[in-house]
């Protein structure tokens, strides 16, 4: 299998965070046998974390990449780090009761950390800013942001702030919203430049990076794993599988788990400070409450980068900016007329819970995918669990790895077209405003 199969030549998509990165690799190819302590499938978030957390407890370990770095949700996201996971703290305690609500309470800031610590320690050149804004367009909404700031303070959160109409005001430069909360402890970066240092820090601790090899298979026998390339293999005590939204059906044990949801993001021309300081005054990114939500921040060179919709299954629309721009528009009518310079769409992993889920096959093989678009912190935070669970330290994987995951409606012929079906309601509830 060539990297044809799902990622073209392997290079980055046009997006403007391709453009903008700051370092440049020769990507080297798996060729003949290889051996490690561990190997990480899937050099995104989830397989960087847990490589360089292990790297950093002594293990020799090896990553293998089908496309480049950050190739994939990673590295083409919105760039917000947004705490929490995509189901609310009330939803985990309605399913799973109080213990795990209390230790999924516990633990939900902890990737933000894991990102400002890596960025700290390793020197990472990603713009990393603080702040984060919900932003409600009702009084509905409002509601609902208030019982959230309250639901966080009984866990121990207390870094959000609520904002009126006119204190949103502050922050962005658009009449449309009926009011917000400030996140405190949130921010945004460049996501693609955020990989680019992990991996460079990763290989600086001895930990070695294939690219351009897509995974044919991953098999584990007589207490060892090998994972397989076209041209050469791996063999590990132990592999890590972070494919995500694009592993497709190498471990087919994992693709009815998850379902590939594509969305789509535009970055305008540069803006110049003033014009861009106006959008966002406080430099802070914002996403909306809306079930189908628009996000958007500036960049570092001035740019408005904005995201938002779903398309079930992983295809890309003929036309992102005809589907953006008019949501761009209705936030800030005033750039109807903006040029824009990049037009991208990426994929996630959805699970139908929008509960992450972390688990083992036989005794080698572990693996983490189904963020279901929150995954930037909640991947560094379960690439720390897998790799404490490795080290010895099982306490907190076995807390995740217990939950229960619920098979898509339908199995994978149909999850595509009736999860449309509900996107379609939750949005009609949005603009009806219910």
């Amino acid at each position: 299998m060539s990297a044809q199969s799902y990622a073209g030549d392997g290079a980055y998509p046009p997006s403007y965070y391709a453009a903008s990165r700051n370092i440049e690799r020769t990507p080297v190819r798996l060729e003949g046998e290889v051996t490690a302590d561990i190997v990480v499938v899937g050099a995104g978030y989830s397989g960087l974390s847990s490589a360089l957390h292990l790297a950093e407890k002594g293990y020799k370990v090896v990553l293998v990449e089908g496309a480049a770095v950050g190739w994939g949700a990673s590295g083409r996201n919105g760039g917000q780090v947004v705490n929490g996971l995509n189901a609310s703290l009330d939803t985990i305690k309605r399913r799973y009761g109080d213990q795990t609500a209390s230790f999924v309470g516990g633990l939900i800031q902890e990737g933000a950390g894991i990102i400002r610590d890596f960025v700290s320690r390793y020197d990472i050149d990603c713009d990393l800013k603080t702040g984060n804004i919900y932003a409600a367009y009702t009084e509905k909404q409002m509601g609902e942001l208030r019982d959230k700031q309250a639901l966080w303070r009984r866990y121990g959160m207390d870094d959000h702030e609520l904002l009126d109409a006119t204190q949103i005001r502050q922050h962005i430069g658009s009449t449309v919203y009926a009011g917000g909360m400030i996140d405190h402890s949130g921010g945004h970066m460049h996501p693609l430049n955020l990989t680019l240092g992990e991996a460079r820090a990763l290989e600086s601790l001895g930990g070695v990076i294939y690219e351009h090899s897509p995974v044919t298979g991953v098999t584990q026998a007589n207490g060892k794993a090998t994972v397989t390339t076209a041209n050469g293999r791996v063999i590990a005590d132990t592999a890590i599988v972070c494919g995500n939204a694009y592993l497709g059906n190498v471990v087919p044990e994992l693709t009815a788990r998850v379902m590939p949801v594509s969305t789509q993001m535009i970055a305008t021309q540069p803006l110049g400070e003033e014009r861009a300081n106006a959008l966002l005054p406080t430099g802070m990114c914002v996403e909306d409450v809306r079930y189908i939500l628009d996000y958007f921040r500036v960049s570092a060179d001035h740019r408005l980068i904005f995201g938002g919709g779903v398309v079930y299954g992983g295809t890309d629309p003929a036309d992102v900016v005809a589907k953006i721009r008019p949501n761009l528009v209705k936030v800030f009518p005033h750039l109807a007329d903006v040029k824009i310079d990049y037009a991208w769409s990426g994929n996630f992993a959805l699970s139908f819970s929008r509960v992450p889920q972390m688990g083992r096959l036989g005794q080698s093989v572990y693996f983490a995918h189904g963020y279901s678009g929150h995954g930037v912190t909640g991947s560094h935070l379960f690439g720390r669990i897998l790799s404490e669970a490795i080290h010895g330290d099982m306490t907190r994987f076995d807390t995740f790895a217990a939950l229960p995951w619920i098979p898509f409606p339908g199995g994978r012929v149909f999850r595509a077209p009736y999860s449309t079906l509900g996107s379609w309601w939750y949005a009609l509830k949005d603009k009806l405003g219910l």
